[in-house]
């Protein structure tokens, strides 16, 4: 069993740390909004600090999943973030989905004060989370990561090491580049479906057992179908990590049409006051086309 810090505590956060706890880890936790941490601690049994230093000093591991490049900066660097408060041999798992540019930024900086750092972005949404079967995908020294695999397993389906630094991140924006183009694909096909007359569950039945089955078609078609987008991982979210994407297609030459055609969808349902709604809301900007 480990001594574990978590800083963030989101609709990801929360139930990661918790399964630490649960599964005999000593936690300690931080969130910006204090009273959140201070409601786990009470829930879970851990403990809540009131800033990253304090919930990262005495740590084996310190694990973070915050919102994007500078909620990782700030909860990291300067005199109260956790590399202040983390002792050498210490190891920092970043679950943050950001940039490439950030990672390599904060590897080196830990690197410094001889603590390392894997990045280790996850897929698997709010129930991969709650239910401790998350796709975690890491970059980052063969030995940190081969320390931290055994704490991440916790809530891990699946957790591979795909190469160096920065690699998980990359990984992590395959997984979104390859989500856009399925939700995209599987909207239009429902909406065609209901512009045809046909029976969307019905249809989504049979087309489900074939190749053209997805997590998205097994998770999702039935909120679509009932228009409920009030849960799941948020547009808003969603394009900052398109932005991303296409910032480093752009940098690395990789073409990705698809990409930002659906990000352009997705600003689209930003200005229909969908910025919180699930990712699968681009079923409702067709519908709502007409």
């Amino acid at each position: 069993m480990a001594n574990c810090a978590f800083l963030g505590l989101g609709v990801m956060g929360y139930p990661m740390a918790g399964h630490l706890q649960a599964k005999g880890h000593a936690v300690t936790v931080y969130n910006r909004t204090g009273a959140k941490a201070e409601a786990w601690a009470k829930e879970h049994g851990g403990q809540a600090k009131k800033t990253p230093r304090e919930a990262a000093q005495g740590q084996d591991f310190v694990m973070a999943c915050v919102g994007n490049d500078d909620d990782l900066r700030a909860v990291c660097l300067g005199e109260e973030g956790a590399f202040a408060g983390m002792s050498e041999g210490a190891v920092f798992v970043d679950h943050t989905t950001v940039s490439a540019e950030v990672t390599a930024e904060l590897y080196a900086a830990a690197k410094e004060r001889g603590v390392a750092f894997v990045d280790a972005p996850i897929s698997g949404g709010q129930a991969g989370a709650e239910n401790g079967q998350l796709s975690i995908m890491c970059g980052g020294d063969q030995a940190a990561f081969d320390r931290a695999l055994p704490v991440m397993e916790v809530y891990a389906k699946l957790c591979r090491r795909i190469g160096e630094s920065g690699a998980g991140q990359m990984t992590k924006m395959c997984n979104q580049i390859a989500i856009a183009g399925l939700v995209q694909g599987l909207s239009e096909a429902l909406h065609f479906a209901e512009k045809s007359g046909l029976d969307g569950r019905a249809v989504v039945e049979v087309i489900s057992q074939g190749a053209a089955g997805s997590w998205q078609m097994q998770n999702r078609y039935e909120t679509m179908l009932e228009d409920h987008f009030e849960h799941g991982f948020a547009v808003d979210w969603m394009r900052k990590d398109l932005g991303i994407c296409l910032k480093t297609g752009d940098e690395i030459g990789a073409s990705l049409p698809v990409t930002a055609l659906v990000d352009q969808f997705y600003k689209d349902v930003q200005k229909m006051g969908g910025g919180r709604w699930d990712t699968s809301s681009l079923f409702k900007r067709l519908r709502n086309a007409g």
